[in-house]
């Protein structure tokens, strides 16, 4: 299994861990990482990350599991917000790989983000060039990030290609998520055509801290695993 953070995150947040435990607890192997221009131990500066750079990680670092000993086919994905919509794009373009699927707190599209944040938001950050605000998971620090991101995040949707997510697809989402709100979940829900999942986390932000929200959430990924493992068994 593959687990992947968001946008300014980093391998060991603690939603991160939890679903990459998840999965340990099943006895997978299990490889988390770093993107390029993250808070991580990876190189590159968090006002270069692009959705692009984020997608072009993960392909590196499947590419990379493929020379292990360790390595099988097919394999899970996890990730959150901008890992969501890397994955998704990994299984739309290499679904013979993939047996299952969990993006959480999914970005669904660029333009759905651009919709979530409002238009005076956008139009200051166009206008500046930049998007400063406090970081959530790095405590004190300022974020900084530039509008080229919004640039090459706008031309990225899931939903277009979402009839090539056949393999079972699990979304979580927290109910008070307002960067990739339960609307946009249910758009991605809808247009699925396999065996899919949707739970929503109540009291729950974008981004998971609170740990009875991670054992309810690490509660969900056991399940959707040992179901998901149970039909292959079938």
């Amino acid at each position: 299994a593959f687990v992947m953070h968001g946008l300014g995150g980093f391998k060991e947040q603690p939603h991160i861990a939890t679903f990459a435990q998840a999965f340990k607890d099943q006895g997978f192997t299990v490889v988390r990482f770093d993107t390029t221009n993250t808070f991580g131990e990876s190189d590159g500066q968090y006002e270069d990350a692009t959705t692009t750079n984020y997608y072009e990680d993960l392909e590196d670092v499947i590419a990379w599991a493929k020379t292990q000993d360790w390595y099988r086919e097919p394999f899970y994905l996890a990730g959150h917000s901008l890992g969501g919509i890397s994955i998704i794009m990994y299984a739309q373009r290499q679904p013979g790989v993939v047996k299952a699927l969990a993006p959480i707190s999914t970005v669904v599209s660029g333009k759905l983000s651009a919709e979530a944040h409002g238009k005076e938001y956008m139009e200051s950050w166009r206008k500046t060039g930049w998007k400063e605000e406090v970081s959530v998971t790095v405590s004190g620090r300022i974020k900084r990030l530039k509008w080229d991101h919004m640039i090459d995040r706008l031309k990225h949707d899931a939903l277009p290609l979402a009839n090539e997510l056949t393999m079972p697809v699990l979304l979580i989402v927290g109910d008070q998520d307002t960067s990739t709100p339960l609307k946009h979940q249910r758009l991605l829900f809808d247009a699925l055509p396999g065996k899919k999942e949707l739970h929503v986390i109540k009291g729950a932000p974008h981004t998971f801290g609170e740990k009875h929200h991670l054992a309810e959430i690490k509660g969900i990924f056991q399940r959707w695993v040992q179901k998901v493992e149970n039909e292959q068994i079938r």
